[in-house]
């Protein structure tokens, strides 16, 4: 079913256009990414798809009724003040304690309820915020940076709790990443935005298009590869490629 079509949209202030002719679509149960440089209209495109911004041109529809599940690049909360888990999940909602336990079940916190927000690690925070964001059992999550202040295998983790979410909801999922190799290789549709659509489709198209290397460079196009085929050997830090004994490496060489 689609949740989300945008067609040619465009978003205006002060006599510049933040984004231009932005034209994406989301389905229930696809995933879509948008990645791109700081700046580059990633957030903006977000909140025009969910009504937060009114498009000054283009047009966009929306599913009927469209529940969304939101998870913020920032949430404004008060740090001085106590705030356990618990309490994070009803602040804008009145939850029952089943529906509580069973967000917190779906994300692997369960044992967290009474711990308070401010003690939790990167990764357990940004579980509590998915939880409070599936509450409603949304149509559409919209998941803004979700891996900030997580470490690599942390990112790994979440990642795979995203596909977890979205394959027991069948909800579509609009992710905004800079994360440009383990995101791409978990995602159905990669829009690179920088201002407009500089190129989208599936993210082996997207790796090996000419606008996707002059805005990130060749080398990260390359890496993209490196989630989506047998693994002969392992990759350091900066995409080394480390062979395994008896291989020479060669199946990284995509061209």
């Amino acid at each position: 079913m689609q949740l989300i079509e945008m067609d040619g949209v465009g978003i205006k202030r002060q006599g510049r256009w933040l984004i231009q002719n932005v034209s994406l679509n989301v389905k229930s149960g696809e995933i879509v990414t948008l990645i791109g440089p700081n700046g580059a209209g990633k957030s903006t495109t977000a909140k025009t798809a969910l009504g937060v911004l009114k498009a000054d041109a283009g047009s966009i529809k929306r599913k009927p009724n469209l529940k969304v599940g939101y998870v913020p690049q920032k949430l404004a909360i008060d740090w001085t003040m106590p705030l356990t888990v618990r309490r994070l999940m009803s602040l804008t909602a009145k939850p029952s304690k089943g529906e509580i336990d069973a967000v917190l079940e779906k994300t692997g916190i369960s044992h967290l309820i009474d711990s308070n927000v401010q003690q939790l690690s990167g990764g357990e925070y940004q579980r509590a915020l998915l939880a409070r964001a599936i509450l409603r059992a949304p149509d559409l999550l919209v998941l803004d940076e979700p891996v900030q202040g997580v470490d690599y295998s942390g990112e790994i983790a979440l990642y795979n709790l995203i596909l977890k979410i979205r394959e027991e909801l069948n909800c579509g999922i609009l992710l905004i990443s800079h994360d440009l190799h383990v995101v791409m290789a978990q995602t159905d549709t990669v829009v690179c935005l920088n201002g407009h659509v500089c190129c989208s489709g599936a993210p082996e198209q997207v790796a090996a298009s000419d606008a996707y290397k002059q805005l990130f460079g060749d080398p990260a196009s390359q890496s993209l590869a490196i989630y989506h085929h047998h693994h002969d050997h392992s990759h350091k830090a900066d995409g080394t490629i480390v062979p395994s004994k008896g291989n020479s490496g060669d199946c990284c060489n995509h061209g």
